[in-house]
């Protein structure tokens, strides 16, 4: 089974968008691992991410450490992810890509997923450009020895598969997103592993313990509720590298 970096702005993300997927990909003796865009090393969410990566199989944390667009606590010192230069953020991932050399690389879809957080579309826009400059010598050349990942696959909600999950979240204020279902052009069924993803998910302990936050939402439902929510994962697969078409013309 391929290899799997995932790419994602807050701890959490990589477990209610992914979790399945990288306990699927770690049961099968594949590599994986996450990098995560915010919150410093020195945390409390990044001590919970640590213990959410050893339930899934992922390693060690991966932190960027820069800050959260909507909590100032999440790195006294550092710039928002939002507002740090776009290519030195691009910079540090490729620098995570060519270390890590992955097959696929998973990240959050150009929505930013159902609540639309601009933390999670700024990981999307950086995540895209660093996954194309990755293969290429010539861009970033203090960042190791270029690799070119197989594939690019975007966590996506598509509107059929929103679901409860809608309601619940407008109940606490938030937006609801969701990609038309041509978008979702791979959905997996995440059952097998999902007590490797809820274990995952509860790791997040702060997360759970507050109201409006998704681990803490899903926390308060009943279990057969939470099953149906988190049990399938969506994703938009994108080429990451050179996709041959006409060689003498634009071709669709």
């Amino acid at each position: 089974m391929c290899s799997v970096l995932g790419v994602f702005a807050h701890p959490d993300d990589e477990s209610l968008l992914a979790g399945g997927v990288l306990a699927q990909h770690a049961a099968a003796r594949a590599r994986t691992a996450v990098v995560t865009m915010t919150w410093a090393s020195d945390s409390a969410r990044a001590a919970e991410l640590a213990d959410a990566l050893v339930a899934l199989g992922a390693g060690p944390p991966r932190m960027l450490g820069y800050g959260d667009a909507r909590n100032p606590h999440a790195a006294p010192g550092r710039s928002r992810l939002v507002d740090a230069p776009l290519d030195e953020v691009i910079g540090a991932l490729v620098h995570q890509i060519r270390s890590f050399r992955p097959d696929i690389v998973v990240t959050h879809d150009a929505l930013g997923q159902l609540t639309g957080h601009p933390d999670h579309r700024r990981t999307h826009q950086a995540t895209l450009h660093a996954v194309q400059d990755a293969g290429l010598a010539h861009l970033h050349p203090e960042a190791g020895q270029p690799w070119q990942p197989r594939a690019v696959y975007c966590a996506t909600h598509p509107e059929s598969g929103v679901g409860e999950l809608g309601p619940l979240l407008e109940a606490v204020g938030k937006t609801v997103l969701a990609v038309p279902d041509a978008y979702a052009t791979t959905t997996v069924d995440v059952t097998p592993w999902l007590k490797q993803k809820w274990t995952a998910i509860l790791a997040h302990r702060g997360e759970v313990a507050g109201e409006r936050p998704l681990p803490g939402i899903l926390a308060r439902l009943p279990e057969e509720t939470r099953r149906d929510i988190i049990a399938t994962e969506y994703f938009t697969r994108l080429a990451a590298g050179p996709v041959r078409g006409g060689p003498h013309r634009l071709t669709a």
